[in-house]
């Protein structure tokens, strides 16, 4: 009994009370679950036009009630959530409960919590909404493949806080893996992702990272002064569509925890220059019949993953579009900071667009070779090889870059002729001073970003996934950054003027992200 309560410490407490998986909860349960907690209200999240999460907190007074809030969800005002998309006249919504993303809310031991899907007037899944076009997407992959695409996310941000002692500091971009007493916050961390993991039951591990600023410089005073630590938060394997509740709900937590300890969490792209920039690199698997094909029976890249890779190579100019959408994202994607510039794929290289990483493959079990008194062996019932996707960033539309990372993928797949030559062309060796110059350059600004979505736009659209109004939305979203020649123009200033300058792209908007 004791070894069980190990393992459940961090289990959902709605699976433990339910005795189910998050899968099977019906209605039935959740009625259980507020009537044996005593919880006096449900709370819905959902979220908008800019990627953020908002909620609705209703309270509980019948049966009959809460039966009919869990039944159809309820109305909000779809003009203001996703205005410049919705007209006033269309503009109501339902908000409906997702039953297997319940939480009971670590803010509100009163509130049973649900993420939520948008229906439109005739009861049917809204086709403009993020989470909408996530799902067409999802399933015009699996139709059109007859695979499914799992994917993790590395949750990248800055906790920023006052330092009390001036003790144990670490040095500038000295920050990656450090402990105590260098790292400041782990206490914070470690709530945070033991908070995620009893909810989700997929971190899989966090870590300090690069970034250590040890006094920000800023016209800010929410800022200036004060000391920032890099945070990586990593996820397991899931279900596409999953991650991206997951990453919301994250990000949510992770913001709420820091303001209860007088800490600012950031996941804004670059917040000084010269120190590293938060990423948000997704890493990919493509499945069938539940296994892992990404390796081929010899261990190499499967023709499948090369395809894929081709198709994110062939599309990775436009995705930028979705996965960095401020100016201070082409700050961070600039040679030598470890971000990509180029479109190009390596097995280890970091300054790739896309790496292979390690991934145990045929090697395992490596503690008996220096632990020789353990006999038993794990057995691996499926490879753990992934892709990753390395140019997003911390102000991503995370619905939208996803689903446009499936449509990408898809391409690569339907035309498999096409996208093994281009993922042949675009491969480069693993030294990182050896990438040609002559290779395709991402995005240097949100305007060049919106350009190649226009560019682009008959792929997004196709089947109807991304509406018309969706693509010309972000695209003047985009625009409005204004930032053309951005870092050419930084350059030109002298250092100073242009410390003083980058730091005011980089703080302006910092709760954007």
């Amino acid at each position: 009994m004791q070894n069980t309560n190990l393992y459940l410490a961090l289990e959902n407490p709605i699976s433990l009370m339910t005795n189910k998986s998050k899968d099977n909860w019906t209605r039935k349960d959740f009625i259980e679950v507020i009537h044996s907690l005593q919880l006096e209200r449900v709370t819905f999240h959902y979220v908008a036009v800019d990627g953020k999460p908002r909620q609705m907190q209703i309270p509980i007074q019948s049966r009959k009630q809460i039966e009919a809030i869990l039944a159809d969800g309820e109305r909000v005002d779809g003009s203001s959530l996703f205005k410049g998309i919705v007209p006033t006249g269309f503009s109501d919504l339902y908000v409906v409960p997702i039953y297997k993303t319940a939480f009971l809310n670590p803010f509100d031991n009163k509130s049973l919590d649900f993420f939520c899907r948008f229906f439109d007037s005739q009861g049917n899944p809204a086709s403009f909404t993020p989470d909408g076009i996530l799902s067409k997407a999802k399933n015009y992959f699996t139709n059109k493949t007859g695979l499914e695409l799992k994917a993790l996310g590395e949750l990248e941000f800055y906790l920023i806080f006052d330092l009390p002692k001036r003790m144990y500091l670490l040095s500038k971009q000295q920050g990656y893996h450090s402990s105590p007493p260098f790292s400041k916050t782990i206490n914070i961390v470690n709530e945070m992702a033991s908070i995620i993991a009893k909810i989700t039951n997929s971190v899989k591990y966090c870590h300090n990272e690069v970034g250590y600023i040890e006094n920000i410089q800023s016209e800010i005073p929410e800022l200036n002064g004060k000391t920032a630590e890099q945070i990586e938060i990593e996820f397991q394997l899931v279900d596409i569509e999953e991650l991206a509740y997951y990453l919301v709900l994250s990000a949510w937590i992770i913001r709420n925890v820091a303001y209860q300890h007088n800490c600012i969490a950031t996941f804004f792209p670059k917040i000084d220059p010269g120190h590293a920039g938060n990423g948000l690199h997704f890493h990919l698997a493509l499945t069938k019949n539940g296994k892992n094909i990404i390796l081929n029976k010899d261990g190499e890249l499967s023709d499948e993953a090369l395809m894929a890779i081709g198709g994110l190579c062939h599309y990775a100019p436009s995705l930028t579009a979705f996965g960095n959408t401020v100016a201070a994202s082409y700050l961070r994607l600039v040679p030598g900071q470890e971000a990509p510039t180029k479109v190009c794929w390596s097995k280890s290289n970091r300054n790739s667009l896309i790496r292979i990483p390690l991934a145990w493959g045929t090697s395992n079990n490596f503690a008996r070779i220096i632990n020789p008194q353990e006999n038993e062996i794990v057995e691996y019932q499926d490879s753990r090889q992934t892709i990753e996707f390395r140019s997003p960033d911390g102000s991503a539309l995370i619905h939208l870059v996803l689903a446009g990372i499936i449509l990408a993928i898809e391409w690569g797949l339907s035309n498999p002729q096409r996208s093994l030559q281009i993922a042949e062309h675009y491969k480069v060796s693993n030294d990182p001073n050896s990438i040609p110059k002559d290779l395709e350059v991402l995005g240097k600004s949100c305007v060049e970003s919106a350009e190649k979505l226009l560019q682009k736009r008959r792929h997004y659209e196709r089947d109807g996934i991304f509406p018309p109004e969706v693509i010309d939305f972000y695209a003047k979203f985009l625009l409005a950054e204004n930032d053309k020649d951005l870092n050419p123009r930084l350059i030109s200033l002298p250092e100073e003027e242009r410390l003083i300058e980058s730091r005011r792209i980089m703080h302006r908007n910092l709760h954007k992200c």
